[in-house]
């Protein structure tokens, strides 16, 4: 069944899915919101991958978020749901004792997921070699990437971001959402009208200048708080009015060069076990000569997934991306990572001959992908033996837990979807999308992908998103 929408535009629905196309146009062709926007919606039988509907789903569009959904198939093929980073504690000293005479090397291999509280670790598993002082420098290498920080089309405006965080083989996250690259900067208000705000940074380190410009107003004050990095400095500047018993004010800030942030927290460790580097912090290569003293080693890729897409972390996406680039091409790039992103999912039966793809994360305004290719690809990523890693790392619509909802925790709360829709969500300027998985009340699970792009208002574009799903769900 063909329906014409306009004359440039066309909807297909499978025979016998005629209602549920019909409630589908109404919200595409009547909501307000989509008035000057473009649309791309392809909706699958998850058991034989048939088109059910199709509404300009062979249109490249943005798919923000949604560009994860293929990094995360990728990087399961790739690397293998089993798949852990280590970092590693190296001296090139000809002797372990008191007194190291040698560099240290802080060697960082692609972990995401590095906590302040590991490199506590590291130096305790140094402490207890019974080492008190390295007569040398301490040495940050993250030479398994290159070093190119950004992506090709990183917006300058999302440069001090913590989803905009630079990239690098050694970075460390502040809290267990793993945002790595960044800090957590708190503001609440003074104990008196007048005085400035309290200001508290996670993880707590001098490589970060905090410059705090608050008042505390009385209670019925404005709250109006900006926090920002300047461009190409760690230093923060916190402005603005808070009154007195307002909520407190959390902000998440990328630093500069995460390589020297994280050799900087881990000579803190050091001192905070009584060990002392007597040198420099430097950067440079751990030398072949040298020892292994200790290492971290991560949590698997199969739990790494879980923070990365329900909580949406475009530095995971971006570093899986280069670690891919490095295991199959030898080289930790963009460039390597991403033609090892296209090859794969070839593999999976989808045509990267479709797709403009530019980063590993979707928050390029010029990635491009057409919604049928989308759901193609959630159709057949079922058939590998890691799909049931795949499926958990979705958020789920209307479950308040932060690792289980996600991003679609406080969406689709209603019976007929909350906890039935399996879905990644994205955002970006002017776009907004949706792809997953839904059971249905008639008990069979169909396919969606939602790209919406040029709007005006991308909250509004969530709210149609969960409506036509709603109505998937309803069938």
């Amino acid at each position: 069944m063909v329906i014409s929408i306009t004359p440039y535009t066309q909807v297909k629905a499978m025979s016998g899915y005629g209602d549920m196309s019909q409630q589908l146009n109404q919200i595409i062709m009547k909501d307000p919101a989509l008035q000057g926007a473009i649309a791309g919606i392809s909706v699958r039988s998850a058991e034989n991958g048939a088109i059910l509907y199709d509404y300009q789903g062979d249109v490249r569009l943005r798919p923000a978020s949604n560009m994860k959904l293929l990094t995360a198939a990728a990087a399961l093929k790739v690397l293998g749901e089993n798949y852990t980073f280590a970092t590693e504690v190296q001296t090139d000293a000809n002797e372990i004792k008191k007194t190291i005479q040698g560099n240290l090397y802080l060697k960082g291999n692609g972990d995401p997921t590095l906590l302040k509280d590991d490199f506590e670790n590291m130096a305790m598993a140094i402490e207890k070699l019974g080492v008190k002082k390295i007569e040398g420098n301490l040495v940050a290498d993250d030479s398994r990437y290159d070093h190119v920080r950004y992506s090709l089309d990183m917006p300058w405006s999302d440069e001090s971001t913590y989803y905009g965080a630079q990239i690098s083989a050694l970075t460390v996250s502040p809290t267990k959402d793993y945002d790595s690259g960044s800090i957590k900067v708190k503001v609440k208000p003074g104990s008196k009208i007048g005085e400035k705000a309290k200001v508290a940074v996670t993880p707590q380190s001098n490589y970060v200048k905090i410059i705090n410009r608050t008042v505390t107003l009385a209670e019925d004050g404005k709250k109006k708080i900006k926090i920002e990095r300047e461009h190409s400095k760690n230093t923060v500047t916190i402005e603005g009015t808070l009154p007195l018993k307002a909520k407190e004010v959390k902000e998440w800030i990328g630093v500069w060069e995460p390589t020297r942030f994280a050799a900087t927290l881990f000579r803190q460790a050091l001192a905070d076990h009584g060990i002392t580097v007597t040198g420099k912090i430097k950067t440079g290569t751990v030398p072949e000569q040298a020892k292994l003293l200790t290492k971290h080693q991560s949590m698997p890729l199969s739990e790494l997934l879980v923070p990365f897409m329900k909580l949406s972390n475009n530095v995971h996406a971006e570093m899986l991306i280069k670690e891919m680039g490095m295991v199959k091409e030898g080289e930790g790039s963009w460039e390597k990572g991403l033609a090892v992103l296209k090859s794969e999912v070839a593999e999976l039966g989808i045509n990267p001959n479709t797709m403009v793809i530019r980063d590993g994360s979707g928050i390029s305004h010029v990635d491009c992908i057409p919604a049928n290719q989308l759901s193609l690809a959630l159709f057949s990523v079922q058939k590998e033996k890691w799909f049931p890693v795949y499926l958990h790392a979705l958020p789920v619509a209307g479950n308040p837990e932060k690792m289980v909802g996600g991003s679609l925790r406080k969406r689709m709360k209603g019976p007929s979807t909350a906890g039935k829709v399996k879905a990644k969500t994205g955002t970006i300027s002017t776009v907004t999308s949706l792809s997953g998985y839904v059971n249905t009340k008639s008990g069979q699970i169909m396919i969606f992908s939602i790209l919406l792009n040029n709007m005006l208002d991308e909250t509004k574009g969530k709210k149609i998103e969960d409506a036509l799903v709603t109505i998937l769900a309803n069938q």
